[in-house]
């Protein structure tokens, strides 16, 4: 009976409607009140921003609307995983990153008390079989339907979900920077490789609504738009760290990429470094990169329907699930969205902005920032001492 009621006032304010017109396309609208999209194909609708994504064939009559404050083409979003390069020299162990970020060195305790904080990852979705993952007890939403089913097309939010916080107590290989801490999986994502910013938006709200403290953006675009800004604001008013990766553009005119061009002081962009510490070539230099992480050749988890050639596998032997290696700035951001739980479970009264200069100050750059790497690449262990007011591990350790 309820939901017969709430299909009729849905159809009384014209939110359910007939298949868009030939033609249409998708717009994003700013509007005063649901009563103003009376009659629209509504695709999405952001109650929080007063935002709404359209299909419509007549752009101009939605303009001329009462109530509608703007109206703006949407802008499309990608993960931002490489193409995989060659192994760099010097790689002795699979999870080379955990020794490059000294992530190995942070205290059990701080991994178990990680429990207490909540990661998103707004992506592709996940296969909520691959053991890391399954091993949680996720909570999912998907962005597109308002549902909470999702998939993964395309392997990539199993790869950066894993990264960011698997299970560190399931004897699996792979092991997430973000030790306990709980996982909210966010699809955002229309089609196999598509987004658009009123859908990353509408996952970035979802997220902050349902307890969210820190946001993984592994996407980006080289335009941003009203929506997208609006939703980075909304999750820095509720005091949500967003993490995001600062895009692939290094050897192709380091274009900036959105949303990670939008964080400034209040989130972290982060680039990719190598086994070196040094940039990595595909990843953007910038004047907002904030700080580097192991980006090259970085092992995840995977699915068995992701490209073999972006995600080649890797055998771990007596390992249930399948396991692959990847590169690119979207998996250098999960290493630092699980590192930054674990500095908020050593120390639960920071701000956002307390662990976000803690991640920094404690980066391998010690305090000095270039636009290659930001701050340096990310030092776990350093950056929970910190919070603990105790003393890092030794250098070398």
């Amino acid at each position: 009976m309820w939901a017969r009621a709430a299909l009729l006032v849905g159809f009384a304010l014209g939110l359910f409607c007939a298949p868009a017109a030939v033609g249409a396309r998708h717009v994003s609208v700013g509007y005063n009140s649901p009563a103003s999209l009376r009659g629209l194909d509504v695709l999405t609708r952001i109650d929080s921003l007063h935002v709404a994504e359209v299909s419509t064939s007549d752009v101009a009559r939605i303009r001329l609307r009462p109530g509608i404050r703007w109206v703006r083409t949407t802008v499309s979003r990608q993960h931002l995983g490489e193409t995989l390069v060659a192994a760099p020299r010097g790689i002795t162990a699979i999870e080379w990153e955990f020794g490059a970020t000294r992530s190995n060195l942070v205290p059990e305790s701080i991994a178990r008390a990680a429990t207490g904080i909540t990661i998103a990852v707004v992506d592709t979705g996940a296969d909520l079989a691959a053991p890391t993952l399954a091993a949680k007890a996720l909570i999912t939403h998907n962005a597109v339907t308002g549902g909470s089913a999702i998939s993964d097309a395309t392997g990539h939010g199993t790869f950066v979900a894993s990264i960011a916080a698997g299970s560190v107590t399931g004897g699996f290989a792979l092991n997430g920077f973000g030790g306990d801490a709980k996982l909210l999986i966010v699809q955002a994502n229309r089609s196999k490789n598509t987004f658009d910013d009123v859908d990353e938006a509408a996952g970035i709200v979802w997220a902050v609504d349902n307890g969210a403290k820190i946001v993984n953006l592994s996407i980006g675009g080289a335009d941003t738009s009203q929506v997208e800004r609006d939703a980075i604001d909304y999750a820095i008013s509720h005091g949500v760290l967003l993490v995001a990766a600062a895009g692939n553009s290094g050897q192709s005119g380091n274009v900036p990429s959105y949303p990670a061009a939008l964080l400034g002081t209040h989130g972290l962009a982060v680039g990719a470094s190598t086994t070196a510490g040094k940039r990595a070539g595909f990843s953007t230099v910038s004047q907002y990169i904030s700080l580097a992480a192991p980006g090259v050749r970085v092992l995840g988890a995977t699915t068995g329907v992701a490209s073999t050639s972006t995600y080649p596998r890797v055998k771990l032997a007596g390992q249930p699930g399948l396991y692959a290696f990847g590169s690119g700035t979207s998996y250098s951001a999960p290493q630092v969205s699980g590192a930054a739980a674990l500095v908020w479970a050593a120390n639960p009264s920071l701000t956002a902005d307390g662990v976000v200069q803690i991640l920094e100050q404690t980066a391998t750059g010690a305090g000095t920032w270039n636009s290659a790497i930001g701050y340096g690449v990310l030092d776990a262990a350093s950056a929970v001492a910190r919070a603990l007011g105790v003393p890092p591990p030794a250098p070398g350790k």
